[in-house]
């Protein structure tokens, strides 16, 4: 295995880290959050009841709103250029843009995310559970939903942006330095 002593050049063991973390922050944008939202935006309405969101939004969601349609293709395009920027981290044709470009966005959503799934963005694991065990009082016409809504997110939705914030935070952190030019 070859070493590089000059500190600037990954060695041959972190090149297989990079390459898995970009790889798996595509697979991960694309396959899960991209696709449900392509499925949104052509008109499904699959897990449109359970989305996190306030009565206002998801009422928008299942009906398909106008403004909500244009959110989801907005979204399918943020996917799109989220999986290209994290193969831009891996691939030659990548190399021309500055590494701050890639790395400053991704360590930005990477956090988001993060903090979106333990609850400190609303809805999360704490947020999941202070509504499940009583410590936050939601008013009886709501509080099924609330219950219900809490359980899919703690099981589906904030492990989700979990895992999908630490691997933003992956590529980020396994992006090469550029050369000095």
């Amino acid at each position: 295995m070859k070493e590089v002593t000059d500190g600037r050049r990954p060695t041959r063991r972190a090149r297989p880290v990079r390459r898995w973390a970009a790889y798996a922050t595509c697979a991960w944008t694309l396959a899960g959050y991209g696709t449900l939202k392509l499925y949104w935006a052509l008109g499904g309405t699959a897990l449109t009841s359970s989305a996190p969101l306030p009565r206002s939004g998801r009422e928008e969601l299942v009906a398909q709103t106008p403004g909500t349609m244009a959110g989801h293709w907005i979204s399918v395009g943020l996917v799109l250029l989220g999986a290209l920027a994290a193969l831009a981290t891996v691939r030659s044709w990548g190399q021309v843009l500055p590494r701050r470009l890639l790395t400053v966005p991704m360590w930005i959503t990477g956090a988001l995310m993060v903090l979106r799934a333990c609850g400190a963005l609303g809805f999360g694991f704490v947020g999941d559970a202070m509504v499940l065990t009583g410590v936050l009082h939601v008013d009886p016409p709501d509080a099924e939903i609330a219950r219900h809504l809490s359980r899919v997110d703690l099981l589906l939705w904030s492990p989700y942006f979990l895992v999908w914030g630490l691997l933003w935070g992956a590529t980020a952190w396994a992006t090469p330095r550029r050369p000095a030019r």
